[in-house]
């Protein structure tokens, strides 16, 4: 089985290589643990590659998710837009039956084979749009069957109440989907934390772990490594410059990041290493 490359700085060797092709993923996690970042980022990560990318937003309007994009300092997101390889559905405050059941199969019948990246953001509206549990798993299961026509799908999930993905608004995603991550984000005390577990993965190894990881501007969610330690050396967004120009990436690439250590200092890194951000810069471009 082909496997894509996420764009999550990390996660792919945890995911035996990468996210399935034409697979369908779900990511769960509370308000501010990154949901939207990470979609951003997978998309980004094929367009990157030469693939489309596919925006469907169900809650927050298609200017927000730019703004949002532009301010973790990836404005070459406009560039996708003007060229028309990033396309946005922007189907906030609709009735998403009628979306779901009408509209979505019209684009998908445009779409089909065109193996582009679909991030819907979030599934939430959707299971809300009914108490008929029924209901709402034929919605999803019609929806994330007639997006996998078209491509690779990658689907946010807000969770609410218990921490234990037992609540009844995940059960039926969790269920179709082909890969679950959960983003367990703790923001009770001063020292907020994130951490990611993939649930799992079907027809592929995975970790079985939980995995610390940041959200750092201009690079987005990035796990940390499990012997990293707060640097005691100065400058790191300079060291980490100079590493990338030693090694072999595509000049796109590395224009890119270059650009994403614009403005970073030491404390944005923490207990960030630069030969580890190195590694797994290196592990995600490699191939590119």
């Amino acid at each position: 089985m082909h496997r894509l490359k996420s764009g999550i700085y990390g996660l792919n060797p945890l995911l035996d290589g990468g996210v399935n092709e034409n697979s369908t993923t779900v990511v769960i996690g509370r308000s501010g643990a990154g949901k939207t970042t990470f979609a951003t980022q997978f998309i980004r990560r094929g367009l990157l590659g030469g693939q489309e990318g596919i925006f469907v937003s169900l809650d927050e309007n298609k200017e927000q998710i730019i703004r949002e994009a532009v301010e973790m300092g990836w404005s070459d997101i406009l560039d996708y837009l003007d060229d028309e390889l990033l396309v946005f559905i922007d189907a906030s405050g609709r009735e998403f039956s009628n979306f779901i059941r009408k509209e979505l199969p019209a684009f998908v019948s445009e779409w089909k084979g065109s193996n582009a990246r679909i991030a819907i953001d979030p599934l939430t509206p959707v299971l809300w749009s009914t108490k008929d549990l029924y209901e709402q798993r034929d919605l999803i299961g019609f929806m994330l069957k007639q997006t996998r026509k078209v491509g690779t799908v990658l689907c946010t999930l807000e969770e609410h109440g218990a921490t234990d993905l037992s609540g009844p608004e995940t059960v039926i995603p969790m269920y179709l989907a082909d890969c679950v991550i959960h983003l367990k984000y703790n923001s009770d005390d001063a020292a907020s934390s994130r951490s990611l577990k993939i649930v799992k993965c079907r027809n592929s190894r995975h970790s079985q772990s939980r995995h610390p990881y940041q959200i750092l501007r201009g690079f987005g969610i990035v796990l940390e490594g499990g012997e990293a330690r707060r640097p005691t050396t100065a400058k790191v967004p300079s060291q980490l410059r100079q590493m990338l120009l030693t090694r072999a990436l595509p000049k796109a690439v590395l224009e890119r990041l270059e650009k994403s250590l614009d403005g970073l200092t030491d404390d944005d890194f923490r207990t960030l290493k630069p030969d580890y951000v190195l590694e797994l810069v290196l592990q995600e471009y490699q191939d590119a």
